[in-house]
C-alpha cells in the first residue's frame, strides 16, 4: 500500500480531534453511484496544452507552485484578468503560468528559472491583490530549475522519464530531490506522508496526455486524494468530517492552524481516509474510480458557493 494512505488510515484511525461520519459517507457514494457521477475533463481554457515536452515542463512548474491562495490577514484576494474572466486560485495559477509563455516568457527552461528574479516573478503573477509566500515560490522555482539542470539535463521530461511509468515512483523522486515536495509530517512521534503537489503533479500528467505519452503510468489507482483546504471544507459540508468543538471554532473565526500541528495533520489525514472510503463504498455498489478522480469531482464542488458556507481550514504552508 502507498505510504500516503497507510499515514492517512493510521492517524484517521488515532485521531479525536478530527472524525469521519461513515452514515454521510454511504449517503453520497449512494447517492453519486445513483446518478452516475463524472469524472471533471481537463481544462484547456486555463492551462497550457501542447502536448509536447514544453507542457510536461508548464506543469512541474504549475504544481510546484500550487499552493496557499488564500488572502492574508486584511490583505485583498490575489485575481487576475484573463481575457474576459477575473481569475482567482487555482485557476489564477493556471492562467499566469500559461500567459507567461503565450507572451514569451521561459518559463519552461531550467536556467531561466534557477536564476529567475523576484521582478520576474512578479510579473508573472501581475494582477490585483497579494500573492501570499512569494518569497517562498522564488526559492522553489531556483530549486525546481538547479535540480533539472544538475541531473536531468535541463528537461522536466527526463525527471519524468525516469519513473519508467510508475506513478509512485515518480511521487518518490520528486520526494527525494526537491525539498519543496517533501510533504511529510510528525504524527505523535512517527513519520507521516501526504505528498499532495507530487501526486497532483502525475494526475495532471496523466489528465493533459489523456493517459498517453508523458501521462501513460501503470499504477494510477495507487494514487490518494491530494490533501489540500479545499476537500475537506467541502467534506464537512457534506457531514462526512466532523470537527471537534475547539478545531471547529478556530477554523469558522480563521485562526490559523500550525503547519504540521496535530490539527492539521487529522484534517489532512481524514480527508485522505474519507475518500478512500468513498472509493470503496462506490465500489460496492458497482461503480470503480480511483481517488484522484474523486477528488477533482470533491474540488470541482468546492467552487460552488453552496459548499464555501464553512470557511476553510488556513495553514500557511507551501504544500497546498
Amino acid at each position: 500500500m502507498f505510504e500516503v494512505l497507510e499515514s492517512a488510515k493510521w492517524i484517521s484511525e488515532a485521531s479525536n480531534r478530527v472524525k469521519i461520519d461513515g452514515q454521510a459517507l454511504v449517503t453520497l457514494a449512494r447517492d453519486w453511484v445513483s446518478k452516475d457521477v463524472k469524472v471533471p475533463v481537463w481544462d484547456n481554457v486555463h492551462h497550457f496544452v501542447g502536448g509536447g515536452a514544453d507542457t510536461v515542463s508548464y506543469l512541474l512548474v504549475l504544481d510546484s507552485l500550487n499552493f496557499c491562495f488564500w488572502p492574508a490577514h486584511k490583505k485583498a484576494r490575489w485575481e487576475i484578468q484573463y481575457g474576459p474572466e477575473s481569475l482567482s486560485g487555482y485557476l489564477a495559477l493556471a492562467a499566469s503560468l500559461k500567459r507567461a509563455m503565450e507572451s514569451g516568457v521561459p518559463i519552461t527552461r531550467a536556467d531561466y528559472l534557477a536564476g529567475i528574479s523576484p521582478e520576474g516573478l512578479q510579473n508573472i503573477f501581475a494582477g490585483q491583490g497579494d500573492l501570499q509566500l512569494m518569497e517562498s515560490r522564488l526559492g522553489i522555482l531556483r530549486e525546481l530549475g538547479r535540480v533539472l539542470q544538475e541531473d536531468y539535463e535541463g528537461e522536466a521530461c527526463g525527471l519524468v522519464e525516469a519513473a519508467e511509468g510508475s506513478a509512485v515512483e515518480l511521487i518518490q523522486l520528486l520526494a527525494m530531490q526537491f525539498e519543496s515536495f517533501r510533504d511529510v509530517a510528525d504524527y505523535k512521534g512517527l513519520q507521516v506522508f501526504f505528498y499532495k503537489r507530487a501526486q497532483i503533479f502525475v494526475a495532471d500528467l496523466y489528465g493533459t496526455f489523456q493517459g498517453k505519452d508523458w501521462g501513460a503510468f501503470n499504477d494510477m489507482d495507487q494514487l490518494t486524494a491530494f490533501a489540500d483546504y479545499k476537500l475537506p471544507q467541502v467534506l464537512r459540508h457534506l457531514g462526512i468530517l466532523e470537527y471537534e468543538k475547539d478545531l471547529a471554532r478556530r477554523v469558522d473565526t480563521g485562526i490559523l492552524l500550525e503547519p504540521g500541528g496535530l490539527n492539521e495533520v487529522e484534517i489532512r489525514a481524514n480527508t485522505i481516509w474519507a475518500v478512500e472510503e468513498v472509493r470503496r463504498e462506490m465500489g460496492r455498489r458497482g461503480q470503480d474510480l480511483r481517488a484522484f478522480e474523486i477528488d477533482g469531482i470533491l474540488w470541482n464542488m468546492g467552487q460552488q458557493d453552496r459548499y464555501r458556507e464553512r470557511p476553510y481550514h488556513k495553514v500557511r504552508t507551501i504544500f497546498y
